[in-house]
């Protein structure tokens, strides 16, 4: 061990003299005192103010037993007073934590603000993370009296087909990001779904899309609500031209899952279990995915 705050021991002069080579969990960086001290009240700061003795490994590196992979990401912080990430970087929660070890707090501060923004869809996750899926759909007769003038009633029946899907996810950012990718159309307008308790990773969807024959005023009266895609991808021109509902309206369950996949893979999730049958994946009745 060896405590750079002793100025009459020659090792220690020359462990302060420029460039310091750095092993931190076997990854090796070469730096200066300035950068390293550049934070005083850090603990790096600490160690190379000879506030707390230091180790050194077997080829005079001075050695820091912690995570190699982000530490590059302090060192260009300490140097350039400025967080420089890579796009799609996914090591926030890591480097984050080696940031709070050594207690820089001016980046800690850079890093809360970079991760407020950047979109949820672009923050990573943990790997492991885990989705599982149950669908189901009932059918409804439903009766009504249709209005035709004052005091003519006629009587009418329809089907409606009402849709449940229990998810819980581990991931609770995703569970956000799919909150904010689907809404409920109700007559009092769009509003988007919230998950069953704060406490608990737990989403219920529940909607019943309008049938042709049933008119509007009975379908609100009935309190029923539609289920759409928040941020629709741009339409093709003939889908824009032929449309006789909204495109963006999930009416069964095969488009919800078509949906939930395309976010879900684009998150880095896989399928790992579909039920009944695995050829065919837009009608199952039970799904799990797990992030990769």
């Amino acid at each position: 061990m060896l405590n750079l705050n002793s100025p009459d021991d020659n090792s220690n002069r020359n462990s302060l003299r420029d460039p310091v080579s750095l092993n931190v969990g076997g990854e090796i960086y070469t730096t200066t005192l300035d950068t390293l001290t550049r934070c005083r009240d850090s603990m790096l700061g600490a160690m190379f103010t000879g506030q707390i003795p230091v180790l050194r490994d077997n080829r005079g590196n001075v050695f820091i037993d912690r995570d190699g992979k982000v530490f590059r990401y302090i060192l260009n912080y300490l140097r350039s007073s400025s967080l420089d990430l890579p796009d799609g970087f996914s090591e926030l929660a890591l480097l984050r934590r080696e940031v709070d070890f050594f207690q820089i707090r001016p980046l800690l501060e850079e890093i809360c603000h970079y991760e407020a923004s950047v979109p949820l869809s672009l923050r990573g996750g943990p790997l492991g993370a885990m989705i599982v899926v149950n669908v189901h759909s009932k059918v409804r007769v439903l009766h009504f009296n249709l209005r035709h003038g004052p005091e003519n009633y006629e009587l009418r029946t329809c089907s409606v087909r009402a849709f449940t899907v229990d998810l819980f996810c581990t991931w609770r950012a995703f569970l956000t990001l799919l909150c904010e990718h689907f809404s409920y159309r109700t007559s009092q307008g769009l509003t988007i779904p919230r998950p069953c308790n704060p406490r608990y990773n737990r989403l219920k969807l529940e909607w019943v899309p309008k049938p042709d024959e049933l008119p509007q005023e009975q379908y609100d009266k009935q309190c029923y609500r539609g289920l759409t895609i928040s941020n629709p991808e741009v339409m093709q021109f003939d889908d824009i031209m032929n449309m006789h509902s909204s495109p963006c309206d999930i009416t069964d369950m095969q488009g919800f899952v078509e949906e939930l996949l395309k976010v879900s893979l684009a998150e880095g999730f896989k399928v790992d279990l579909v039920i009944p049958d695995p050829a065919e994946i837009l009608n199952c009745t039970s799904l799990r995915l797990v992030k990769c």
